[in-house]
């Protein structure tokens, strides 16, 4: 068997080309997960990629304006004022990128909480490097007495509280998670697998396990060592996926869409955490103050498709701020998938009040945006600066982009079933 690999393959795609070979397709899922965090080739596993800023392959909002995570700190201490100001508090992020939320966060907390409160700050981070620059961000305020800083490498490994109120915020988080693309038949749910191409594969050795595999068309026109085929036949992942929304039920035979289990089990535990109830030796249970939460991301409040066909693609890869093919060496660049805010919903809606989702850019101008923008310009000197404040601002709410890709849903554990809180009205 011949285990050379093609000219100017990646990492990443030749650990996928030889899974393929060795054991058949592989899910989407799988896909994503090796490229995005293979423990030393993945994309945001590996210290030489610059993720995030404009020197990275993608900007997000707290990186374009400190207005973004002011209204997010804004928001949190206006649930933590309803729940009646408990004096220990704890900030959880999942994926803090650079740290700039979180900083953010933390700057309009401080002037507002008294300073005998107890702030401990919790981040949800698997990369090494991304903790580094994290710590340089957040260790270097002068604030860093007034907390302290855990990281952690999952949502589970962070140990249930009685005594403190819970701020929780992800942005940019759930579009990570690995999702698995179906296609309804009338046989049932099949899963959109990942195969090597033929065309690639001179030395015909590679064993696939979908016997003339229904081939799904390529999004863009470049050639890939890699595509899209469909399972011939259910399996039980592929079945249990397709029953796991009711909604599901209700889509025509023919449809594709995007399943992300994992971005469901993520929210479920986030629930578990803004509630939490901890039973003791006796199995008695206590209960925290409760907790607030931002859920910020890409996505709708709906189950995506076909997301390789469409010209506004569900799952996406960023390189250098330009949109590429997904098959585009793997490992080296962003994959993304339109977050499924409903599925979101009915993972925690029996823990917590859910609000919205919410447009992004309604959530921030309801929020006072144009308030505090207008103190920032009027602090500025330069009419350089301030015209740099007012477009930075613009693009978070711009309706033809960020405003209305991203949506804003917010969880709360003090609000009663049907209860509406701000903005999300």
């Amino acid at each position: 068997m011949n285990h050379n690999s093609p000219a100017g393959v990646s990492k990443v795609e030749k650990i996928v080309l030889d899974s393929i070979r060795a054991t058949g397709p592989i899910p989407f899922s799988t896909y994503m997960q090796l490229c995005l965090s293979h423990p030393t080739h993945g994309y945001y596993m590996n210290p030489s990629h610059s993720v995030f800023g404009t020197r990275g392959d993608f900007i997000t909002s707290p990186e374009i304006s400190q207005v973004f995570g002011e209204l997010v700190g804004v928001w949190l201490l206006s649930q933590w004022e309803n729940a009646g100001q408990p004096a220990a508090i704890r900030l959880v992020e999942l994926g803090p990128g650079r740290g700039t939320l979180m900083d953010d966060v933390l700057r309009v907390i401080s002037r507002i909480v008294p300073g005998n409160s107890s702030i401990n700050v919790h981040l949800v981070e698997t990369s090494s490097s991304m903790r580094s620059l994290q710590e340089a961000k957040l260790c270097s305020s002068s604030r860093q007495a007034k907390f302290d800083i855990h990281w952690h490498h999952s949502v589970d490994d962070i140990p249930p509280s009685v005594s403190e109120y819970t701020m929780f915020f992800a942005h940019e988080f759930f579009d990570a998670l690995p999702i698995h693309t179906l296609q309804k038949t009338e046989t049932g749910w099949h899963e959109v697998l990942i195969d090597a191409n033929p065309e690639y594969n001179a030395t015909g050795d590679c064993q696939t396990e979908v016997e003339k595999p229904n081939v799904l068309k390529n999004t863009t026109n470049s050639k890939s060592r890699l595509r899209r085929v469909l399972s011939r036949s259910p399996s039980a992942t592929s079945t249990l996926l397709g029953q796991s929304s009711p909604r599901f039920s209700e889509i025509p035979v023919g449809s594709l869409i995007e399943v992300s289990p994992a971005s469901f089990r993520t929210a479920r535990q986030v629930g578990e955490l803004l509630l939490g109830n901890v039973k003791n030796q006796e199995g008695e249970s206590s209960r925290s103050p409760g907790g607030c939460g931002l859920i910020i991301d890409y996505g709708d409040d709906l189950v995506f498709g076909d997301s390789f066909r469409v010209s506004r693609l569900s799952t996406k890869a960023f390189s250098n701020h330009k949109l590429v093919d997904v098959f585009d060496q793997p490992g080296d660049c962003d994959l993304t998938a339109n977050v499924d805010f409903a599925y979101l919903r009915e993972a925690v809606e029996d823990l917590v009040t859910v609000h919205g989702p919410i447009p992004q850019y309604m959530f921030l101008e309801k929020m006072g945006l144009q308030l505090r923008l207008d103190s920032l310009v009027r602090a500025a000197k330069a009419e350089a600066r301030k015209t740099a404040i007012r477009d930075a601002a613009e693009r978070l709410v711009n309706k033809s982009g960020m405003g209305t890709e991203y949506k804003v849903m917010g969880l709360t554990t003090v609000a009663k079933d049907g209860e509406k809180v701000w903005p999300f009205l």
